[in-house]
């Protein structure tokens, strides 16, 4: 194995550690590949697969059909044994980005959005939240709207509001005081 895909590997590691909670493919490729330019996008897929196999991280599938990635004890003690072959510069750069970002990643990887139509001409938007790793939604609400517009701004504002609605709803439903 080459030096460049021993520190590749590295850096998937490391961004896993930094991160500090199970990242879905999705997510974990988004950062290092397209947002990031610290690996190549072919490289990242493949390299998943190479840290699974050697149980370096483990995937668990959660929501949809979704799996996510975390460290396993191995691959946490492989990263403390050689994360300084990963350059200081990008070591700072990867901690700063995480931390500046984790609660973004947090919120498109655990609330769900999506819309289809209706058999009336309206639109059906789903709306869930998710929790960790569980595939069992913790929170659901299905609305219609009456056009795809209202239906796209809903799945939008989603984000932003979805943890006061379920606030609102556990405190006024669920909550006895």
């Amino acid at each position: 194995m080459n030096y460049d895909a021993i520190n590749n590997k590295l850096i998937i590691l490391f961004v896993l550690d930094k991160i500090e909670m199970p990242l879905t493919e999705i997510s974990l490729i988004e950062m290092c590949s397209v947002k990031n330019n610290w690996l190549n996008y072919m490289d990242c897929i493949e390299l998943l697969s190479q840290l699974v196999d050697s149980k370096l991280i483990y995937k668990t599938e959660c929501k949809e059909g979704e799996m996510r990635y975390t460290l396993t004890v191995d691959g946490r003690s492989c990263l403390s044994y050689f994360y300084r072959r990963i350059p200081y510069e990008l070591r700072e750069e990867i901690t700063e980005y995480t931390k500046a970002n984790r609660m973004n990643i947090k919120m498109s990887q655990e609330y769900y959005a999506t819309y289809t139509d209706a058999e009336d001409g309206s639109y059906l938007i789903t709306l869930r939240i998710y929790e960790n790793l569980i595939a069992t939604p913790l929170f659901e609400l299905k609305v219609k709207a009456p056009t795809r517009q209202s239906a796209e701004e809903c799945c939008k504002k989603w984000r932003q509001k979805a943890p006061a609605l379920y606030e609102y709803v556990f405190d006024n439903l669920i909550n006895t005081d």
